[in-house]
């Protein structure tokens, strides 16, 4: 990674911050773009030059986790059965945030409800890539078997399911995101994913 991606990155990740905390403070909609560059300590056009909306501060970490996904699975051992291979690529992606950005994102989004329902775990290019992946694991070729379109987007929901129990949970602090995606996942897990035909 070159320094100015680093750079980038970094200016990025301060102003996630500085709108996280806001956000939680004072609700999604009573924040200004201003105000989180000033939180952030950099000027209005550098916020733009880094940030399309308030939205993208808090959909974006979710998105982001999607991306190494794909990854992930490539990264899981060559025997290992795809649903299994799939739900430890998604579960291993969810706690790669420390627990406490975690909670300070989860703050923050409780104050934009409305944007609960857009959350998407990944972008249609990576759920593409994980369908090929999973059909090589299953030697299956996914334009000729729906098996593996359908494990992978029913692998996605649940963890997207996942996610949104732990955004929308009050009630109950002990439910970890990755407690709360592994149970999602859980009900995905089947043999008859691994049974070759």
């Amino acid at each position: 990674m070159s320094l100015r991606e680093r750079q980038r990155r970094q200016i990025r990740a301060e102003i996630q911050r500085a709108a996280f905390e806001l956000f939680a403070r004072d609700g999604f909609d009573a924040v200004t773009t201003e105000q989180i560059a000033a939180a952030a300590g950099i000027s209005a056009s550098t916020y733009f030059r880094h940030v399309r909306s308030k939205e993208d501060l808090l959909l974006d970490p979710v998105r982001e986790g999607g991306a190494g996904i794909a990854g992930l699975l490539e990264g899981r051992p060559a025997g290992e059965a795809a649903d299994i291979a799939l739900a430890q690529a998604i579960t291993t992606r969810s706690t790669t945030l420390a627990a406490a950005d975690l909670e300070q994102w989860r703050a923050a989004f409780r104050t934009a409800p409305h944007l609960l329902e857009r959350v998407a775990l990944i972008t249609p290019e990576h759920r593409e890539r994980l369908v090929e992946l999973v059909g090589q694991r299953m030697s299956r070729d996914p334009g000729a078997d729906s098996n593996p379109g359908l494990l992978v987007h029913l692998m996605l929901a649940a963890a997207e399911f996942g996610y949104l129990q732990w955004l929308r949970s009050t009630h109950d602090q002990g439910a970890s995101l990755a407690v709360c995606v592994e149970g999602a996942l859980a009900a995905v897990l089947d043999d008859r994913w691994r049974a070759k035909s």
